[in-house]
């Protein structure tokens, strides 16, 4: 079976998305976050590798697509694909630029599109300016991020401040116009020595589009939201014969459910605080949790709760108090902190039963994970942002659903939980 397509994700959570929408579509899918495991995962159509390497250094996350990339391409992969967040999270040092410069290398690819759009959510470009529902990225909650911080709304600026690689721009009016317009708008960035474009995206239509147009680039980069539309194109070509959505395919798994949150956006707070009216939430104080054992003391609050129902543990805060901490702790190690608490966490209540955890965080998902020592993921199909649930191999079997910190519905938390011990998807 030829490898069609090769994802690699900087972070879990939008890796996870990514299968599951593929899966929903019928494609066989595998999940993995080692590229050394990608060689035995290539009899299928598809294989997402997820990393950790949105706030990577940048040195670090180069290298670590690097790797992933080779194994994907020694695999005969058809095209790769990098999936980033919707709201293109990544700072003027940051990691998209560079590391769309090493698989344009690795491929050999002549040029490539960045598309974050995901229209279901309020994410869309127009004219190279990126929206979150009616505002500009720039004047929305994104501006407050602790880590990506997103003040310039214009994609193309973003982006051509992170790599020397010059960036154009694929307007709507150009994508709306059809295939011929956007091959012939394809030629004159060529032209014009422009490899690199941002893609206006504000409907699925636009969406349905450019996956058209780019179907057989050996390289393509944008959300997860766009992958959902090549399986339509490889049928028409012949290389695929998934005939579409599949039902549910995750048994059930019974045990203790658990909330993990490390992610600070105002979805998640919203979310959290909707799942304590009805099940205890804990958050922790990273500044006070450095003279104690945090992690164990979360623990053993947690227990005795846990025959009665799920709990939640957290060290989500808002941003004022976010801004604070980092003041005090500094940036990357206040989030170090808050990543090793919570993957700690995970692995003593594994000890005690606990099978089935939500992770709200993209980074706090990747450090859970790591903890456990799961690298591969049985996924399900796609239902909605947000929405994805995935199982871990081996004994005991494990549920997971790995959350961005902005989607999902705001009383997600606990029937989530539930249809895991119901073995839904």
């Amino acid at each position: 079976m030829a490898l069609l397509f090769g994802v690699i994700a900087d972070d879990l959570t939008g890796g996870l998305e990514v299968a599951a929408m593929l899966r929903a579509q019928g494609i066989g899918c595998d999940f993995v976050s080692d590229p050394s495991l990608v060689k035995s995962s290539a009899q299928t159509e598809a294989i997402v590798v997820a990393l950790r390497t949105r706030v990577a250094p940048r040195r670090e996350a180069v290298e670590s697509f690097r790797s992933a990339a080779q194994h994907l391409i020694d695999c005969g992969a058809r095209q790769i694909f990098f999936k980033y967040c919707a709201t293109f999270d990544s700072t003027d040092e940051g990691n998209i630029g560079p590391c769309a410069d090493v698989l344009r290398e690795l491929t050999h690819a002549r040029q490539t599109l960045f598309c974050p759009s995901y229209p279901e959510v309020g994410r869309r470009v127009f004219q190279g300016h990126l929206f979150a529902d009616d505002q500009l990225i720039s004047e929305s909650p994104r501006r407050y991020d602790p880590l990506t911080p997103m003040t310039d709304p214009n994609l193309v600026r973003v982006l051509q401040r992170q790599t020397k690689t010059r960036v154009g721009l694929l307007p709507q009016q150009v994508v709306r116009a059809g295939l011929l317009a956007m091959n012939v708008w394809s030629a004159d960035m060529l032209s014009q020595e422009k490899p690199f474009a941002i893609a206006d995206a504000a409907t699925p239509e636009d969406l349905e589009a450019i996956a058209e147009l780019t179907v057989d680039w050996p390289l393509m980069t944008g959300n997860s939201s766009i992958s959902a539309y090549y399986p339509k194109f490889w049928r028409k070509q012949g290389l695929s014969d998934a005939s579409g959505a599949i039902g549910s395919t995750l048994p059930p798994v019974t045990g203790g459910g658990v909330v993990l949150s490390g992610s600070c956006a105002e979805r998640s707070l919203r979310q959290l605080e909707i799942f304590g009216l009805h099940r205890p939430v804990r958050i922790i104080d990273l500044q006070g949790a450095a003279n104690r054992d945090a992690a164990q003391d979360a623990v053993d609050w947690a227990i005795p709760l846990l025959g009665e129902g799920p709990v939640a543990i957290g060290t989500s805060a808002p941003a004022d108090v976010v801004r604070n901490v980092q003041s005090q702790m500094g940036q990357r190690e206040a989030a170090n902190m808050a990543e090793t608490i919570l993957g700690r966490i995970a692995v003593k209540l594994r000890e005690v039963g606990v099978t089935r955890f939500l992770i709200a965080g993209g980074e706090t998902s990747g450090a859970v994970l790591e903890h456990l020592n799961i690298r591969r993921l049985r996924v399900g199909a796609y239902k909605a942002p947000g929405i994805a649930q995935a199982l871990s191999e081996g004994s005991p079997t494990m549920a997971f659903c790995l959350k961005s910190g902005k989607l999902g519905p705001e009383n997600m938390f606990l029937p989530m939980l539930e249809s895991m011990a119901r073995g839904e998807n």
